[in-house]
């Protein structure tokens, strides 16, 4: 989960999201509007029993709110949530399947922007090859296409790119939180499968954007334009726009793939058939915890 507003809790039982299940949430800025939810989240959590962990990423400051909020609001948590102050740019956590950046965004206080990134996945797995190499049917078979060397009863060692295509490239989402323009979001974003990036007003009304930390959708298109990604969401538009169709047109005249975000919106991203060399997957960024 990327910012956890106000209400999130009702919005998860609506769009049928358990509260039970594995998760991580990544907070970019102490805004009310991105961290208030958290509170009620962490209630209803325990008021439901939930016993796995809870891990919370952010800036600064993100371990005294939920300290204080502990300390002053009478309910007892069940299960552990483990907090991660995030000072740098970076990888801030790493998992098998995936991979979180943080970059320092552009807004009025401390803010950073993340993305998401899947793993490279295994190549096509040919089994005209596994038969070649007399590897027998069956679990050998599904520990090669999950990537992992085996042994034959010959003592033979049998490597996955024996067996398989080159590594698949993984899936990118970035999010941008509130922010203006900055430069390093181009390399950032770059190749990104999915930009949801700050829209805030419109672009008749770019010097207040800037004033008040935000993007317009003109700048918000042409950082996906420059980041060479495929598919463009705007969000965080104001509450000033009962129709946000305006907004819509000015970033398709420059990035036609976007759309604006809403209530339970749902974004297909296909799985890439580009593939990778063999160091796919593997990242040498400092992590940033």
């Amino acid at each position: 989960m990327f910012d956890c507003g106000e209400g999130v809790q009702r919005q998860m039982v609506k769009a049928k999201v358990g509260f039970h299940k594995k998760m991580k949430i990544f907070i970019t800025h102490m805004h009310g509007d991105h961290i208030l939810g958290l509170p009620g989240l962490l209630q209803t959590m325990a008021l439901l029993d939930r016993e796995r962990k809870l891990d919370v990423y952010g800036p600064f400051g993100i371990t005294r709110f939920l300290e204080g909020i502990k300390e002053t609001v009478q309910f007892v948590l069940t299960f552990p949530v483990e907090i991660h102050e995030i000072g740098n740019e970076g990888v801030v956590c790493e998992e098998k399947e995936y991979a979180v950046e943080a970059a320092w965004a552009n807004h009025v206080i401390p803010s950073f922007a993340y993305a998401f990134i899947e793993k490279a996945r295994p190549g096509r797995f040919y089994p005209e090859k596994a038969r070649a190499l007399s590897v027998p049917e069956g679990i050998l078979w599904s520990k090669l296409q999950h990537g992992q060397n085996v042994r034959l009863p010959d003592r033979r060692i049998i490597k996955p790119t024996q067996v398989s295509g080159p590594l698949r490239t993984g899936r990118k989402i970035v999010y941008t939180g509130d922010t203006r323009p900055f430069k390093k979001l181009t390399k950032f974003a770059s190749g990104a499968d999915l930009i949801i990036h700050d829209s805030t007003l419109d672009d008749e009304m770019v010097e207040r954007a800037k004033e008040d930390g935000h993007s317009t959708p003109n700048q918000a298109a042409r950082n996906a334009k420059r980041a060479k990604a495929k598919q463009l969401v705007l969000t965080h538009i104001s509450a000033r726009y009962d129709d946000a169709n305006k907004l819509l047109k000015q970033a398709k005249k420059i990035f036609r793939n976007t759309q604006v975000a809403e209530d339970f919106l749902e974004v297909e991203i296909p799985l890439s058939n580009s593939t990778e060399g063999k160091e796919a997957g593997k990242r040498e960024s400092k992590s940033a915890r």
